[in-house]
């Protein structure tokens, strides 16, 4: 007779990992959330997990671009409700989620959201996290905390606002109603909608061909857009010269300039 416990241990199923992460040869990597039984709830271990994957892949030289999805039927609905029902506001302060949020909101490379499906509450916080929103025809977005008796806390008021306007903002924060990703698209939220089953393929494609421009521009490009949205017109202007004359000490300008010359395809080193 087998000692107790041994079959438990034995036959228990495997475990499947809430994150996974795939680098791919061509310079992209593919961050897929795996909670499909609640939804991709974001739950305090998936966005410790999303915070470390975040962070390894700024530091991994060989991705350029990098793309978060939640596969084909849900993006991410939103807060792990059973984990903050019963919490009170020194824990949730406590939890300092801002913490783990911050190497997705510093990320120094392009981040693209596939979207398919929903993306409510800490989902749609997360997509406006990102760089670029590919959306699916079926997905929908919402901040639907007011229903519950809260509001967004990773976001939602401040980006949401300055993607779509006051007006817009307003709408969905305050009555919880979710929009198609045309209405998304039409307001500024969504970058491009296309077919469902299309988004993955649509958002590996952009991720692929920003993955073979220059890392260096791509990477200026991204601060001075970021750091110039809440500066001064003046401010922001001088922050785009000096990034773009700290350019010409690249040899990537080098190479592109060179390349275009030349009549070739640049090869592009990061350097």
């Amino acid at each position: 007779m087998s000692p107790a416990g041994s079959q438990t241990t034995e036959h228990a199923p495997p475990t499947e990992p809430e994150l996974v992460v795939e680098r791919r040869p061509d310079g992209v990597a593919l961050v897929r959330m795996n909670r499909p039984q609640v939804r991709n709830a974001l739950s305090l271990s998936l966005q410790t997990a999303l915070s470390q994957a975040l962070r390894e892949l700024a530091d991994d030289a060989d991705v350029r671009c990098i793309v978060l999805t939640g596969g084909d039927t849900v993006f991410a609905a939103g807060a792990d409700i059973r984990s903050l029902d019963a919490c009170g506001p020194i824990e949730i302060l406590q939890r300092h989620t801002e913490r783990l949020w911050a190497p997705i909101e510093r990320c120094p490379k392009p981040l693209i959201a596939a979207v398919c499906g929903l993306a409510l509450g800490g989902g749609a916080e997360l997509a406006m996290h990102c760089d670029i929103i590919i959306a699916g025809r079926g997905a929908r977005f919402a901040q639907p905390e007011v229903r519950i008796g809260i509001m967004p806390g990773i976001g939602g008021t401040q980006r949401l606002v300055r993607a779509v306007g006051k007006f817009q903002a307003m709408r969905i924060l305050l009555t919880g109603q979710p929009v198609t990703a045309d209405e998304a698209c039409a307001m500024g939220l969504v970058s491009l909608v296309c077919d469902d089953g299309q988004v993955l393929a649509e958002a590996l494609q952009m991720a692929a061909l920003i993955a073979r421009m220059p890392p260096l521009a791509v990477a200026q490009i991204k601060e001075v857009v970021i750091a110039g949205m809440d500066a001064p017109l003046e401010t922001a202007l001088m922050l785009e010269r000096k990034a773009n004359q700290l350019l010409f000490a690249t040899q990537d300008q080098k190479e592109g300039m060179n390349a275009f010359l030349d009549k070739r395809t640049p090869r592009f080193e990061g350097r």
